[in-house]
Order: C-alpha cells, then sequence, then structure tokens
C-alpha cells in the first residue's frame, strides 16, 4: 500500500487544479458512495492496480500483503491508496463518503468478477455483520 497526501498544482481566486495521478494509463474510473459504517473491499486483485482517491469523508483503509498481518489507516479527502496486485484491501467509513477507484487490470466493467478474488475471512466486517 501506497498512501499519498495530494496538494493542488495550482489554485487561485476561480478554485483549484489537483493532478491525482499522473503517466499511467486506466482501464476503468470508478465512483464509489460509502455510508458511514459500511464497508467495502475485503478482496484482492492478481492482476490490477487499484488507485482509489478520497473525495469525500473519512475511511479507515485496512490492507494486508500475502504472508503479512492486517495493517489499517485512517485516510480522508485528498488521500491517494495504492492497492498493488494480491494486497488484500477494505474500506470502512468512518463518515459517509465519495471515493474514486482507477483501476490498472482487468478489474473493470463487465470484467470485474474475472479479477476480484473474495476473502474467505474478511480484514474488516461491518458492525452487525458476522454476528
Amino acid at each position: 500500500m501506497i498512501l499519498k497526501a495530494i496538494k493542488p498544482v495550482f489554485a487561485d481566486e476561480r478554485g483549484e487544479i489537483t493532478d491525482i495521478v499522473e503517466n499511467e494509463l486506466f482501464d476503468s474510473l470508478t465512483v464509489l458512495t460509502t455510508r458511514k459504517g459500511a464497508v467495502r473491499g475485503n478482496h484482492y486483485h492478481k492482476e490490477t492496480t487499484q488507485y482509489t482517491y478520497v473525495l469525500e469523508g473519512r475511511c479507515r483503509y485496512f490492507y494486508r500483503k500475502p504472508g503479512e498481518g492486517v495493517s489499517s489507516e485512517v485516510v480522508g479527502k485528498g488521500d491517494l491508496i495504492v492497492s498493488p496486485p494480491l494486497e488484500s484491501h477494505a474500506f470502512q467509513a468512518m463518515e459517509d463518503a465519495v471515493l474514486l477507484a482507477f483501476c490498472k487490470g482487468p478489474r473493470a466493467g463487465t470484467q470485474y468478477e474475472t479479477d476480484t478474488f473474495r476473502l474467505e475471512e474478511p480484514l474488516v466486517v461491518a458492525e452487525g455483520e458476522g454476528e
């Protein structure tokens, strides 16, 4: 997992310009809305790198590299998370959130399920689930 706090590259009285990712080609761009307390993910991709940019809200991001334990970070507006292939990942919204997921690899559109592998043991579960 790579976490970057993305800053605007230009600002004036009209507003700001922020380059989220440079010099990459993507196979999909997805908008995810997530309600407070909800969990998204609990999977990994064998071939896809996923870049997730937080537009609004805060989440706890859970991740695990093969052969390692689970780690987590709080991410918020302006943060970019890079999830490489084989890294398990999940988001739990600490408040309502809007995320952009840029994917490079076969996890795109109607091909989503071809490179999404759900975890038998989730990294995190939403409150009230799994009881």
